[in-house]
């Protein structure tokens, strides 16, 4: 009987350390990573690696309920399986343990939280980035060169100007200047460059 850890980031930004760390500092012998997973993916190496090492009466043990399940559904199949197969498990921060009744009736209230939460997250963000895009905002990196400037680099490369001469002239690479002379212009014209 071990207790086993699992903990997962959604991005390659993010970092594991704080996981690792507190499911160390609970007991685990083994702590189980996947990074740059998003939670809504079903595979996860990591998650899978954990689950075909675990040996009867191991605890599996995370840091919060939203790193090792997608949403409700998923979260109770999977203390299901390990029920079955002879294993519990623990939440750090959410206090939850599967030892009995009572626990397993507040994970799964808190695991419905969890995935309200997560859905709500989602369609806020999607409300807002509808609303800036109905404001005429487009989200993404700003353009490197004006509309003027832009007009400039075609007239430039129509006057047989390099395409390194006009980078340097604009201060962009020359990725750059390929890309906007591959843009079309609002007449409908572009070049082949």
């Amino acid at each position: 009987m071990a207790l086993i850890g699992y903990a997962r980031v959604s991005t390659f930004e993010q970092n594991l350390d704080l996981q690792v760390d507190a499911l160390r500092e609970a007991g685990c012998i083994k702590v189980y990573t996947d990074k740059g997973i998003s939670g809504a993916k079903a595979e996860r190496p990591g998650l899978t690696e954990m689950l075909n090492n675990l040996r009867d009466g191991d605890t599996v043990l995370v840091w919060k309920l939203d790193r090792i399940a997608r949403n409700t559904l998923n979260l109770l199949t999977l203390i299901e399986d390990l029920e079955k197969g002879g294993h519990k498990f623990r939440s750090l921060t959410d206090g939850i343990a599967t030892d009995g009744p009572m626990g397993r009736a507040m994970l799964t209230i808190a695991a419905a939280f969890a995935t309200l939460e997560r859905d709500q997250t989602i369609a806020r963000t999607h409300a807002g980035l509808a609303a800036a895009r109905a404001r005429g905002r487009v989200g993404g990196r700003k353009p490197s060169l004006t509309q003027a400037q832009a007009q400039q680099v075609r007239a430039l490369y129509e006057a047989s100007t390099s395409v390194t001469s006009i980078a340097k002239t604009m201060n962009v690479s020359r990725q750059t200047i390929y890309r906007y002379l591959e843009q079309p212009e609002p007449n409908g014209k572009s070049f082949t460059v």
